[in-house]
């Protein structure tokens, strides 16, 4: 009896940490799956993965395409793209992705993302700044 009591006490104390995992894998797997579709040039996947905010200034997938290209070159070209640090906060998950760019210089990217109505994660934003630069 008292390690059924035990156990349900544990699964209460460390279901909001599987539920913050889970966020964080969700919102990791979408910002995978964003840098996939760029590494393939497949703007609408890309595309896809963009919260509706970021649709309404950019309403279509080439448009959108076109920004990451010519402003987001590290994220879109890149030789190695790797997660870092991670923070959530109710809805909300921002993570840290250190890339090398393709001419092997380094960048750290802060994406954040929203989780949305249907329970997905959209991105919301990403912030690009030469690895060592001052925010």
């Amino acid at each position: 009896m008292r390690i059924a009591a035990l156990v349900v006490a544990l699964a209460i104390v460390f279901s909001p940490f599987a539920a913050r995992a889970d966020d964080v894998s969700a919102a990791q797997g979408v910002i995978r799956a964003q840098e996939q579709a760029f590494v393939h040039d497949d703007a609408t996947a890309a595309y896809s993965y963009a919260a509706p905010a970021i649709k309404q200034i950019f309403p279509a997938p080439d448009i959108f395409m076109s920004m990451v290209r010519n402003g987001y070159a590290p994220v879109y070209r890149h030789k190695s793209f790797e997660f870092g640090d991670v923070k959530t906060e109710g809805s909300s998950v921002a993570q840290r992705v250190h890339i090398i760019d393709a001419n092997g210089e380094a960048w750290e990217a802060l994406y954040t993302l929203e989780q949305q109505a249907d329970g997905s994660y959209k991105i919301t934003g990403c912030s690009l700044l030469k690895a060592g630069q001052a925010v």
